[in-house]
């Protein structure tokens, strides 16, 4: 059966390389990670993005999109059902590319850390260019991380020494305390495990 994923972009680079490897037979279908900022303004573009999917494709829909991007309260879920798709079993993109699970929790018991892949660099240093046009400057925006011990830097696609790169030009003013070479191999995982359960 054919299998359409509709995914955050922040999501693109690992699903675009798994399919470009031949691991992942798939139509892919991406929302912009930058609707991650308002809840109402994600689920506004993620319900377009799934009834126009539906109208047009016949075959299984997978939602990559974790249980806590719409909020704590099942939204997510909520909204899998409403639209007869099949979600990965994940919390956020994070999970997903540690595998999904819950295993970003396990990684980070304490939530001190903030990890970051291709995706999540990418997000952030659009959220900075829009902050500092919109009057932010560099200081207020390091201050945003405060609470934050380090970043965890996932280096997925294989580009470990550009994404450090990226993130030093962020100037988030938080130490790279630790690089998790992870591959494609949990993202593969959680989507491969809803088209089985889908």
């Amino acid at each position: 059966m054919s299998v359409c994923i509709v995914s955050c972009s922040v999501l693109k680079g690992e699903l675009l390389q798994l399919r470009a490897e031949g691991k992942l037979d798939a139509e892919l279908v991406f929302v912009s990670k930058n609707f991650h900022v308002d809840y109402a303004q994600l689920e506004t573009n993620l319900r377009k993005m799934l009834a126009h999917t539906k109208q047009r494709f016949r075959g299984r829909i997978v939602l990559v999109y974790g249980s806590l991007c719409l909020g704590q309260s099942g939204e997510m879920e909520k909204l899998a059902d409403e639209f007869g798709v099949v979600r990965v079993d994940a919390l956020n993109c994070i999970d997903c590319q540690l595998g999904g699970s819950g295993r970003a929790l396990e990684t980070d018991p304490e939530h001190n850390l903030m990890f970051m892949g291709p995706g999540m660099v990418e997000f952030f240093a659009d959220m900075k260019r829009n902050l500092l046009q919109q009057g932010m400057d560099e200081s207020s925006f390091r201050g945003l991380f405060s609470g934050i011990k380090g970043l965890v830097l996932l280096d997925t696609c294989g580009d470990k020494a550009k994404l450090l790169g990226n993130l030093s030009a962020l100037g988030m003013g938080l130490e790279v305390v630790e690089v998790l070479e992870v591959g494609l191999g949990g993202v593969l995982r959680v989507v491969l495990e809803a088209v089985e359960r889908g």
